[in-house]
């Protein structure tokens, strides 16, 4: 397995973490990167089959346990298996989600409950696994959640917008409930980011996402790894309570950047300056 390209060798060694949704995309590339700092991984999800490709690429430190997080004892199952194969558990990223384009107007009930069963029901009953099975005996742990950017509304998106703000709500009252037994509760908000995912949305909404970011580009899998690893760290204790949003600026814009208009010879005008007196 190659070096990580940001952490020394080592850095997470005798570390072990558990992945949901890390057969795909950001999951497989948070876990491939944990790895690579020396964390022993175990990734989770509902097809054995993309797990047991996944392990087999990231390597001899990534195994793997097909279970369903939305169910209370799937999550209790993915805990368990992590102390029983691995001895310990210090981190859980809670990557697992989804979503579809709908307008809101569109929404069904069994939609809308899909969305929410997944995202706040199984990032929930992973956070309750955790503390209650390993974590709180042990004393400590960091347990991430991963939310969505932008936070002022996504077209076509209100069900997972509710979906996601309500897992920072959760993630901030538990990181004040579970910090007492030195638990570290910290959300991650994405922002738009190149993965297979974002390409099965119809051409022109990933063809211009990119616009839409100050930054100007689409986030990389590999910097979403170096976060992830980064909050394995010690320094993810002292984010407790935090929502630690990497997304290249969009959340403070809303609309292609520069915007129409403000822009002369294909450059955003800079306001004179007095000089000092």
């Amino acid at each position: 397995m190659e070096a990580s390209r940001v952490f020394e060798d080592g850095a997470l060694e005798g570390r072990v973490a558990i992945v949901t949704g890390g057969g795909t995309n950001l999951g497989k590339a948070a876990a491939a990167e944990l790895a690579r700092c020396g964390a022993s991984v175990l990734i989770a999800g509902r097809r054995a089959e993309v797990l047991e490709a996944a392990g087999r690429e990231i390597g001899e430190r990534c195994s793997w346990v097909a279970a369903d997080v939305r169910e209370r004892a799937g999550a209790e199952r993915i805990v368990a298996t992590a102390l029983e194969r691995l001895g310990r558990l210090d981190l859980v990223l809670n990557n697992a989600g989804g979503q579809y384009m709908v307008p809101a107007e569109g929404l069904t009930t069994k939609g809308w409950q899909a969305v929410q069963r997944l995202n706040v029901d199984g990032t929930l009953a992973m956070c309750v696994a955790a503390y209650e099975l390993a974590m709180r005996d042990a004393g400590g742990g960091t347990i991430v959640n991963v939310t969505v950017s932008p936070h002022h509304g996504m077209p076509a998106m209100a069900h997972t917008g509710a979906a996601r703000a309500a897992v920072e709500a959760i993630t901030r009252e538990l990181a004040a409930t579970y910090g007492a037994h030195g638990i570290a509760v910290v959300g991650v908000a994405l922002g738009r980011f190149d993965t297979e995912s974002l390409r099965k949305y119809p051409a022109e909404l990933w063809r211009t996402a990119a616009a839409t970011v100050p930054l100007q580009r689409l986030g990389s899998l590999e910097e979403y790894g170096w976060l992830v690893a980064l909050l394995a760290t010690p320094l993810g204790g002292a984010l407790s309570g935090s929502v630690v949003i990497l997304d290249g600026g969009l959340d403070n814009w809303s609309g292609p950047w520069p915007p129409a208009g403000m822009t002369r010879d294909g450059e955003v005008p800079t306001e004179a300056r007095r000089p000092a007196a």
